[in-house]
């Protein structure tokens, strides 16, 4: 037994440390190798918990919370669990951005960690089979490029971390098992001239590749990962916004992936509408639509609700004449040169408009645009800080009685309006949600309860419920379940009632998502495991931050 203390102590997966009763030190061969008391789960949870409290930033919490991970799988999902609300910003945004940014000077590696680098295409399935992990044995892969991480930009192989991160959030939130999961970074190369001329960085030394290199590791990723990981969800993360759409158009039918950054934050922005619309008494075929930063997540946004507004009883053209989408250039019509593919659906027709811009010259711009669409629903996506305006949200307003509002753009630096000018400015009419967490707003009387429109409240529940089914792909129906999922968590019947609900309880709320998922994927035809009591096969696939049973001596010891 002798040779084994090195594996089970320095295995996270497996490494209790004072958790070891004395009979299975004895057993183990770990005699004299820990300190004598004998710990509960608990005990070590509570040691750590004060630890973490004496860290003297938040990045220092999340370096503690890595090496954590690193030295004890268990422990560390046990802390999150005990304090996930506390705990998700620093394992993941905002405190993970600042952590990415110095990753190749603290680099500290990461045990389900993979990198594959457009130099070495021909490493790129040695690279996922040397994880050891079988073709039953993986249920999600996370991957980014890095290319747009957080609002901070280009990190290269830096944005490892976004992927490490995200996992985190999927096994505290919805308990996907740790040791069923897999971190990828596409390295082709980066933009970032800093990381370019740091000697510390570890990434490719090179530019961004061009397109038919980047498609062909992109394409070689997706083919290699599902051959070697029939059953896995390959979730996307941080891409740049013309490739985010593209992969997504071009290979959600054969393959089964999921982008955040586009499917999870419209599904959540769905998730508000649906809570704002039980105050209103809408449908979805009444709305009108602004969208105030029309790149990838915006117009994400606006796919969604169209997809909507569709299954309500309108053509996809009327579905489509009722969104408005205002860019930097302004509002988009049809006569703009070079429009984003993802854009052009909803391009207005520029004769449409020609008398908005009275007298003054295109473009055409938000308040323009709000005064004379009268839009039910307004969506800051911009992060362009301060847009919406006292004039804005008056006449957003103005044009209707309960409008949905939903400034989205973060970090706080960043976002259009706060919701302390906005329900004084609305007179508090404005159905609020932001992309932040922030206070309850006090106006004339009423406690207005902000919700945030966290993709955590979404995605870890989405990614169960897929597993679960065994979905071949993630449809629409899928997404729209979790969203409706998510709203039904929340009563609005109450003035200043928040549209979202809290993440105190996630990991509830993710079960309940998951279960609304997984039934929407057999109901869509896409759902590969029969569940007789959904409710139930989502609770067992639910892993645990518990130290399961040693094997017996008999078995041939630990493992």
């Amino acid at each position: 037994m002798k040779n084994f203390e090195p594996e089970i102590l320095s295995n996270p997966l497996t490494n209790r440390g004072t958790a070891f009763t004395t009979v299975e030190r004895d057993r183990l061969g770990l005699t004299g190798r820990l300190p004598s008391a004998v710990e509960t789960l608990d005990d070590q949870a509570d040691r750590c918990y004060a630890q973490l409290g004496e860290a003297p930033s938040d990045l220092a919490k999340y370096i503690y919370l890595d090496a954590l991970h690193d030295r004890s799988v268990v422990v560390f999902f046990k802390v999150l669990a005990d304090h996930l609300a506390e705990m998700l910003p620093i394992v993941y945004d905002p405190t993970v951005g600042d952590a990415i940014k110095k990753w190749s000077r603290d680099y500290r590696q990461s045990s389900n960690s993979v990198y594959l680098s457009v130099d070495r295409p021909h490493d790129v399935r040695a690279s996922l089979a040397g994880t050891g992990l079988g073709p039953d044995d993986v249920d999600l892969i996370v991957v980014s490029d890095a290319q747009e991480i957080l609002g901070i930009g280009d990190w290269g192989a830096n944005g490892i971390a976004i992927s490490v991160g995200k996992l985190a959030v999927y096994t505290a939130a919805a308990g996907i098992h740790p040791e069923r999961v897999i971190a990828v970074n596409l390295d082709v190369g980066t933009d970032n001239e800093a990381l370019l001329n740091d000697p510390r960085y570890l990434g490719n030394r090179h530019a961004r590749v061009d397109r038919k290199a980047y498609d062909e590791l992109i394409a070689l990723y997706l083919s290699t990962a599902s051959d070697l990981f029939p059953n896995a969800l390959l979730h996307f993360e941080d891409f740049g916004p013309s490739n985010a759409r593209r992969i997504l158009v071009d290979n959600s039918k054969k393959y089964r992936i999921f982008n955040d950054d586009m499917q999870g934050t419209g599904a959540i922005v769905m998730a508000s509408v649906f809570s704002g619309l039980k105050v209103t008494g809408q449908r979805f075929a009444d709305q009108r639509l602004v969208v105030y930063g029309a790149g990838t997540a915006g117009t994400g946004m606006a796919d969604q609700i169209h997809a909507a507004m569709v299954r309500d009883g309108l053509s996809p053209e009327q579905a489509a004449r009722q969104v408005w989408l205002v860019d930097i250039n302004g509002l988009v019509t049809d006569d703009m040169a070079d429009l984003p593919d993802y854009q052009q659906p909803y391009a207005r027709p520029a004769a449409e408009v020609k008398d908005w811009a009275s007298k003054r010259e295109a473009p055409i711009d938000l308040l323009t645009t709000v005064q004379n669409v009268k839009p039910t629903i307004l969506i800051g996506t911009s992060t362009n800080p301060g847009a919406f305006t006292q004039e804005v949200v008056e006449a957003l307003s103005a044009g209707v009685e309960r409008p949905i509002l939903l400034p989205l753009s973060n970090p706080t630096s960043q976002i259009e309006v706060m919701p302390s000018q906005a329900v004084p400015w609305s007179k508090g009419k404005a159905l609020i949600a932001t992309g932040i967490p922030v206070p309850p707003v006090e106006y004339d009387g009423v406690t207005y309860t902000i919700g945030q429109a966290n993709n955590a409240l979404l995605y870890p529940g989405l990614g169960l419920g897929t597993i679960v089914s065994g979905a071949m792909h993630v449809t629409d129906g899928m997404l729209l379940a979790a969203a409706e999922a998510v709203a039904s968590q929340v009563s609005v019947a109450a003035p200043g009632a928040s549209l979202l609900p809290a993440v105190d309880s996630l990991r509830a709320s993710s079960a309940t998502v998951a279960v609304a998922v997984a039934k929407a994927a057999a109901d869509d035809g896409v759902a590969t495991i029969k569940n007789d009591d959904l409710v139930q096969a989502v609770e067992d696939a639910m892993w645990q931050p518990v130290y399961p049973d040693l094997p017996s001596p008999a078995a041939g010891g630990a493992r």
